[in-house]
């Protein structure tokens, strides 16, 4: 039976009403940018800032969808309801996940607590897909209490999910302890919380040692507080094997601890002036792109003048100004 056309009215109800369908539909148009997606996201702002961003940040094969699944099943435990965004690397042809929701978290899949969606990376360098923080409003709007950010793996992890999550965890694995000093300097002052996981694994103590030298557990002051104004976090250096569960207790007793640290030191995120401003910098720039890419699409002369190019009767650098001139991209320097 053909299921009826869903209009943005009628969605917004449901996605605040928590419904299935009506979740994955919401987060289809504001990962697609579809036309409906800014009504749908100023209709949902004012019930922002009740749920909980944690994000789950660390190399290839730390174990964070293993892990991931273990904390959402702790506070499920609770009675908390979870929400899971997580980010799979692209495929290089279709731009989807190469990794499915289900496959990733099968074993939290079936619960009604639960909602799991994963995202493309689709090329962010910063280890978030740019619509995961507006998934996460959907599932903020819609009720849940803690939503779960993994980012994909990867050997570096920008600002990115500082920049979307509450808490951030970071995860290493014995086998990157020969790297910490060259990590110092990115991923390990992204923390809030530090984990070495498959803490089973030879040199699990050695790399714990190692990152206590790092200076990994040095505080950092609250956001938009001095020094002297507000008592520091001193970041947790803890060790954990995820499929196990060992460990599982003390990383949610200091997650836990990090969320009452938040409330005391600083505002919501929905008053958070630097937190608006990247994330309209990151709209601005997907859209400009995308935009971009249409009209080059759409440019008749531009395959003859690449041509042109190829056969060395043209520079690359002064047809990239020209170009993005004719499209509304302003006048550019020419590289050199």
């Amino acid at each position: 039976m053909a299921v009826a056309p869903l209009g943005p009215q009628g969605l917004i109800e449901r996605v605040l009403a928590g419904e299935p369908l009506a979740l994955a539909r919401a987060m289809s148009w504001v990962e697609e940018l579809d036309e409906h997606a800014d009504a749908l996201l100023a209709a949902l702002f004012p019930r922002l800032g009740n749920a909980w961003r944690v994000g789950v940040a660390g190399p290839p094969g730390a174990g964070k969808s293993t892990l991931c699944c273990q904390l959402a099943r702790s506070w499920r435990g609770r009675g908390l309801r979870v929400g899971v965004v997580a980010v799979d690397p692209s495929s290089p042809l279709s731009g989807g996940a190469l990794l499915g929701d289900r496959i990733r978290f099968r074993d939290l899949a079936t619960d009604p607590g639960v909602f799991i969606r994963s995202l493309a990376s689709r090329g962010s360098l910063g280890g978030l897909s740019l619509a995961a923080g507006r998934v996460a409003d959907v599932l903020d709007a819609a009720g849940f209490d803690v939503v779960l950010l993994e980012t994909v793996g990867m050997g570096q992890v920008g600002e990115d999910v500082r920049d979307e999550a509450d808490t951030t965890v970071v995860m290493l694995v014995p086998e990157s302890g020969d790297g910490v000093q060259a990590m110092k300097a990115g991923l390990l002052e992204l923390a809030d919380v530090l984990v070495v996981n498959k803490m089973d694994r030879p040199g699990g103590a050695d790399l714990l040692r190692q990152l206590a030298l790092a200076g990994a557990r040095a505080g950092r002051p609250a956001a938009g507080e001095s020094q002297g104004a507000a008592p520091a976090w001193e970041v947790p250096l803890l060790g954990t094997s995820a499929t196990s569960g060992e460990g599982l207790g003390p990383l949610s007793d200091a997650l836990e601890n990090h969320r009452q640290w938040l409330r005391r030191t600083h505002g919501g995120r929905a008053e958070d002036d630097v937190f608006w401003r990247r994330r309209f910098l990151r709209l601005a720039e997907t859209m400009l792109v995308r935009n971009f890419r249409r009209r080059l699409a759409a440019d008749a002369a531009l395959a003859g003048t690449l041509e042109a190019v190829r056969r060395g009767e043209r520079a690359l650098g002064p047809l990239l100004a020209e170009i993005l001139e004719r499209h509304g991209g302003g006048p550019v320097a020419p590289s050199s």
